[in-house]
């Protein structure tokens, strides 16, 4: 699975890329996110419990950062075990770049699922992963600028 989006966060690039490396900022816009630590420099430990469908399933993993460019961006990458439910394990690439006062965010993710979350069909899985991207930006946005963040642009 793959998709693309854009936001405009009223906030400054710097603000932006400081709240894209604080794991509290990071823990509170991740839908579902029970846990979320930092154990290097590029590299977190997360613990995510969401509902795909009608399984409802606990993925822990490992977070990794590359690609880092302050402050224009960096490449997210991870790979989390929900037990019997399966696994779930994708990046993105997160960019950047000034617009006024504002800051523009572009993102391209790839994911991929297997196991039984896997059975549940693209569609579903598709429309799930595109729900909890939005409300990951929206949190994020809110978070960075305050509740009247720009609205989301859909690219793909």
């Amino acid at each position: 699975m793959e998709m693309s989006g854009e936001r405009r966060i009223e906030a400054p690039q710097e603000a932006v890329w400081r709240a894209l490396n604080d794991p509290e900022v990071l823990k509170a816009a991740i839908p579902g996110c029970d846990s979320l630590e930092r154990v290097s420099d590029t590299a977190f430990a997360a613990k995510v419990t969401t509902k795909l469908g009608p399984i409802k399933a606990t993925f822990s993993g490992q977070v990794s950062l590359s690609d880092i460019v302050p402050p224009r961006g960096y490449r997210i990458a991870g790979e989390g075990q929900g037990g019997v439910a399966g696994f779930a394990r994708g990046g993105a690439t997160v960019a950047l770049a000034p617009d006024g006062d504002a800051t523009i965010l572009r993102y391209s993710v790839d994911a991929a699922v297997g196991g039984k979350i896997a059975q549940l069909g693209a569609r579903l899985i598709d429309t799930t992963a595109r729900k909890l991207a939005d409300q990951f930006f929206a949190r994020f946005a809110a978070i960075v600028s305050g509740p009247d963040a720009g609205a989301p642009r859909q690219v793909a």
